[in-house]
């Protein structure tokens, strides 16, 4: 597959003033749920409602969706709205209900992605299809295993296709519930700058309170548009409550945000300059996460020092660490003087830590 600037016919017929968006409930809950948030968000910055109609749970006994009927209030809610409708698909019999009931735009979720044969079985499902199909990343960073799935569907004939950027799974705590790692997205980007990219702050967030935020970073980094589960009543849903925002909520985040102007003099510059510090912030905070795991360590030296009553400062091994980083740094362009810098404050740093171990 190869960069086009057919790629993004379908999002530029749209003819929007603004960032695409497509918004709805996590899940279709009932008729009247559907429909109540469909006529709320119709006059809106809404192009496309979303709604899950099968939900895959990471274990069973949780709400799974309604299934098929739920299709029906979509169409319902299409006939009565005129918003375009759309829902997630992770598999052949998915897509066949979906096709059946002219749902419009249809999703790969994350799980999904991660499974060529899966992405496959609905390839070949949509076959020249003239749907919108959009690819959610894989749940792990993995740029191949995204664009492979998006090259399954256009080898299918389908060609009105986008990407959607949910964040990512971490062992880890962040303030995220997946993490962005944007810098992904942003070589996505870079490798096909006309396929629409699209994101989901609901999922990167977990928390309503964050979206405004990530809504905003997203189009300062020139995203197409956002995806945003939305609720009449977010805390009572019976899926992904702590992430959904009422309508009414959603209007005023769209009031808020900033979109930049593309046709702006020196725009290219701003977009080029948002996109890097970007990556310098995501850089800067795996810095800090590996310092506090290295001064962890350093407290287990210090409890080891004081059970066998060993001094803290053991120099030859201090010089023996700053002849090795000095040699390592050269290699990676850094100047010799500012490892000296570095390496003394995180020492310094290193020998707090153990003295306050040792005297505690």
């Amino acid at each position: 597959m190869e960069n086009s600037k057919q790629l993004r016919t379908w999002l530029d017929d749209f003819n929007l003033s603004h960032p695409l968006v497509i918004a709805g409930p996590c899940s279709a809950e009932t008729e009247e749920q559907v429909l109540k948030i469909a006529h709320e968000l119709k006059n809106s910055d809404v192009s496309i409602y979303r709604a899950g109609i099968w939900k895959p749970r990471t274990r069973p006994g949780g709400f799974e969706g309604v299934g098929a009927i739920g299709l029906k209030w979509l169409q319902k809610a299409k006939a009565e709205t005129g918003l375009l409708m759309a829902t997630e698909v992770a598999n052949a019999n998915h897509v066949k209900l979906a096709l059946e009931h002219d749902i419009d735009v249809l999703w790969i979720g994350a799980r999904t992605t991660v499974n060529p044969f899966a992405v496959q079985e609905i390839a070949d499902a949509l076959k020249n299809t003239d749907k919108i199909v959009l690819v959610k990343n894989p749940v792990n960073p993995d740029l191949a295993l995204w664009l492979g799935g998006v090259e399954r569907l256009y080898n299918a004939g389908i060609k009105k296709l986008g990407v959607i950027h949910r964040g990512f799974s971490t062992y880890e705590k962040t303030k995220y519930r997946n993490i962005p790692e944007w810098q992904l997205a942003i070589e996505l980007q870079n490798r096909f700058p006309d396929l629409p990219l699209i994101c989901d702050p609901s999922h990167i967030t977990g928390k309503r309170d964050m979206i405004q935020e990530v809504s905003q970073q997203a189009l300062d980094l020139n995203y197409d548009g956002l995806i945003i589960e939305t609720h009449i009543d977010p805390d009572n849903a019976w899926s992904d409550a702590l992430q959904q925002v009422t309508p009414t909520k959603l209007k005023q985040i769209f009031e808020d945000l900033k979109v930049r102007k593309e046709t702006e003099e020196g725009s290219d510059y701003n977009q080029n300059l948002s996109r890097l510090r970007v990556d310098i912030d995501e850089y800067d905070t795996k810095i800090l996460e590996i310092l506090g795991k290295r001064m962890q360590v350093a407290d287990k030296i210090g409890a080891l020092k004081k059970d066998k009553n060993v001094a803290v400062l053991q120099n030859k091994r201090w010089n023996e660490i700053l002849g090795k980083m000095i040699l390592e740094g050269e290699e990676k362009g850094l100047s010799e003087e500012f490892i000296l810098r570095i390496y003394k404050a995180i020492h310094q740093e290193s020998i707090s830590h153990q003295e306050k171990v040792i005297n505690s």
